[in-house]
């Protein structure tokens, strides 16, 4: 890898999206096909932001056991008897192994598609001086998505999506959903690229 002047990565932070048992592992209640094919390169997306002092966001799903914050569509997925996915305490809501949250990091905790929906992450980012996002994660079409197209809306100066350390349920649906995303001013390098580059955007 270049040698990195992490300088450069001062306003840049990482978003890990929903790299959560629920939604990797196979047989998980919402589980992403593609994901678990990413685990390795969003452990190695971690460690580059960690080399550059790019401060981590890990951004999980966590909802009340009897399903009260879910959204309507998914109540049902709560009824007695039913799975209840990543419910705050259970094992699928925890990070897939090779994740680990250390000292430094950041936890936030969303309900909704979107990391900035009801949530506190834009004062938090704004406070911690940062301008430019870096996303990792599932799934492209929603959490992924509606974040990056959130962070457009609020000006962020760069939003880049790492395209290999981000799946869909299909290759299809990941790369349509990839075409929109740069059709709107997001960089959609590959984590090696991203990994290689000296530029504090991206």
């Amino acid at each position: 890898m270049a040698k990195i002047d992490n300088n450069k990565w001062k306003k840049t932070a990482l978003l890990v999206i929903d790299m959560q048992n629920d939604f990797i592992l196979p047989g998980g209640p919402m589980h992403v096909k593609g994901g678990q094919a990413i685990v390795p390169n969003v452990i190695k997306a971690v460690e580059v932001a960690r080399g550059r002092g790019i401060p981590i966001i890990w951004v999980v799903r966590e909802h009340d056991p009897l399903g009260r914050d879910v959204e309507l569509f998914r109540r049902h997925l709560y009824f007695p008897g039913k799975p209840k996915p990543t419910s705050k305490g259970s094992v699928g809501a925890e990070l897939v192994d090779g994740l680990v949250i250390k000292e430094g990091d950041y936890k936030l905790v969303k309900t909704r598609f979107s990391a900035f929906f009801s949530t506190h992450l834009h004062s938090y980012l704004q406070g911690a001086g940062i301008s430019n996002l870096v996303i990792a994660g599932v799934q492209t079409p929603n959490c992924v998505r509606q974040t990056v197209f959130d962070a457009v809306a609020l000006d962020y100066e760069s939003v880049t999506v790492l395209i290999d350390a981000t799946a869909a349920a299909t290759p299809e649906i990941h790369d349509a959903n990839i075409i929109d995303m740069s059709n709107i001013g997001v960089a959609t390098p590959t984590l090696e690229e991203w990994a290689e580059s000296s530029a504090g955007g991206w």
